[in-house]
């Protein structure tokens, strides 16, 4: 994927993926990664998980824009409150 994503990113469009293996992502370098941690098969959460997803995906789109060096692997923790307002910190002032 990180072979793909340079190739993607060279013609100036930004890419971001989810690793599920940190160790294989650093080898790789790819532009922009993001681990959260979740089992093998549910790269983005269980299914059904809603508010998970979506705190994923602006997790994403946070890391898309404010993430500067090149081949970081970040690291994010989500919160496990369900209560969208509560537990995330990117959504407040973020219309749905």
């Amino acid at each position: 994927m990180g072979l793909i994503q340079r190739t993607i990113e060279q013609a100036g469009i930004p890419t971001i993926s989810v690793t599920l293996s940190r160790g294989i992502s650093r080898k790789i370098k790819p532009p922009r990664a993001i681990y959260t941690g979740f089992p093998l098969g549910h790269p983005v959460a269980f299914p059904h998980q809603h508010f998970r997803q979506l705190q994923l995906l602006r997790l994403m789109l946070n890391t898309l824009v404010t993430q500067i060096t090149p081949g970081d692997i970040v690291v994010h923790k989500l919160v496990k409150d369900e209560d969208p307002e509560q537990a995330c910190v990117l959504c407040q002032g973020i219309d749905s």
